[in-house]
């Protein structure tokens, strides 16, 4: 009997069993179904730690398996949150523009209404009507689909562009940084069409839902955890049958991969493209949690710190990823939500709120130098699993096909 793709993958079972578990401990410790002991802000935190989790998981599939640092997924994760924010804003200030209305002694025409939603929403930036990008604005399915489509159209344009020209290495780094630079600036502009500056605000309030925010907040966990567990599975299944050792062929050597008959290029801008639509997919999750979303979100910083999370997790790990992106938001967390106490040295002042950078970033030099492989690497090492011992065999149609530095990766 052939086994399901589950039982042959453990480690994907042990990752969804600790998902659920997490899953129902915060529901019982929640203010919304549970004791209360876990406050409605914490359970928003959570939830949006899942959900960077999730973008850590595609931004492993891109990096740690297919050797591509993209420095710009985060770009495609704000993309994903202005979608589903823009039909938040509209359908939440609809709703209050019909109660303003509805008040006068003549029914509002539905153009009137049209014009005040305008008005209230980019009064702020000198302007009342809406930019053709807000066309499907009053659609929630529709805004879903541009929840992926929208980044997925991006990364393949941006890979098919940079793939066919075989850009590889620290100069595609460079691209997808400069990618993200270019529409950070231009969502900054006020006739961007999206507010600027000021953003998208008022998203953890959901158009016609009466419950409180308590509830709300549990929805969105939930709906981050059942995100983060399918994701996982389609990245574990992914990089387990031909195409993930074809996309480990290609990080390890791309030249070869393409001697055998591989299109290269074609599995890259497929996962690029994929990995870009997950992004979303986590974007739209988080920025309701979060409650606003402005273009400071898609500055090439929160790129750097998403490989960070991957590095010092472990990438070529999908749970390193996963195990990175937590730890990382949750200290993080701690450390800038005034919770760490100060330490006062008499000449000085430590305050985590300034430091904490400082050694996220320290913590990531000193794992690529001591610990490259990450934490992931301590379950290798308390799992007992080993990697294959392949020195002195011949993996090619010549001898010494297999080089002694390559035997060691």
């Amino acid at each position: 009997m052939q086994r399901s793709f589950l039982m042959k993958n453990p480690s994907v079972m042990i990752f969804l069993a600790v998902l659920a578990v997490f899953t129902v401990l915060v529901t019982v410790g929640s203010e919304a179904f549970g004791a209360g002991f876990i406050s409605t802000s914490f359970v928003k935190t959570l939830g949006k730690t899942l959900c960077l989790a999730l973008i850590a998981v595609a931004m492993d599939l891109v990096w740690g398996y297919a050797g591509i640092l993209s420095l710009g997924h985060f770009a495609f994760f704000g993309l994903g949150g202005y979608m589903i924010g823009m039909w938040l804003m509209y359908e939440r200030t609809k709703e209050i523009v019909v109660s303003s209305l509805s008040q006068g002694s003549i029914p509002p025409t539905d153009q009137e209404i049209v014009d005040g939603i305008g008005s209230q929403i980019f009064g702020v930036v000198g302007s009342s009507e809406f930019p053709v990008i807000w066309a499907f604005a009053d659609s929630l399915f529709l805004q879903l689909v541009l929840v992926v489509a929208v980044p997925g159209l991006l990364a393949l344009v941006f890979g098919w562009l940079a793939f066919r020209s075989r850009v590889t290495g620290v100069y595609l780094s460079i691209l997808t940084q400069a990618m993200t630079l270019a529409l950070s600036l231009y969502l900054f502009q006020n006739d961007s069409g999206l507010r600027g500056n000021n953003g998208l605000s008022g998203l953890q309030n959901l158009p016609g839902v009466t419950a409180s925010q308590d509830d709300v907040s549990m929805w969105f966990f939930w709906g981050s955890a059942l995100a983060l567990a399918l994701g996982y599975i389609f990245a574990a299944w992914i990089v387990a049958g031909k195409f993930g050792s074809v996309i480990r062929g290609i990080r390890d050597n791309e030249a070869r991969v393409r001697f055998l008959g591989y299109s290269v290029e074609g599995y890259k801008l497929f996962l690029f493209t994929v990995t870009a639509m997950i992004a979303g997919v986590a974007g739209a999750l988080y920025y309701p949690q979060a409650g606003i979303i402005n273009p400071a979100e898609i500055a090439p910083i929160a790129s750097i710190y998403l490989a960070v999370w991957v590095a010092i997790g472990g990438r070529g790990r999908l749970y390193g990823a996963v195990i990175g992106a937590v730890l990382v938001s949750l200290v993080s967390t701690f450390f800038t939500g005034g919770q760490a106490p100060d330490i006062d040295l008499g000449f000085y002042k430590v305050q985590w709120v300034d430091w904490w950078t400082i050694l996220l970033g320290l913590s990531f030099v000193l794992v690529t130098l001591f610990a490259p492989q990450g934490i992931g690497g301590l379950f290798d090492l308390v799992s007992g699993r080993k990697h294959p011992d392949r020195h002195g065999a011949d993996l090619g149609p010549d001898k010494g096909s297999l080089q002694e530095e390559e035997a060691e990766r």
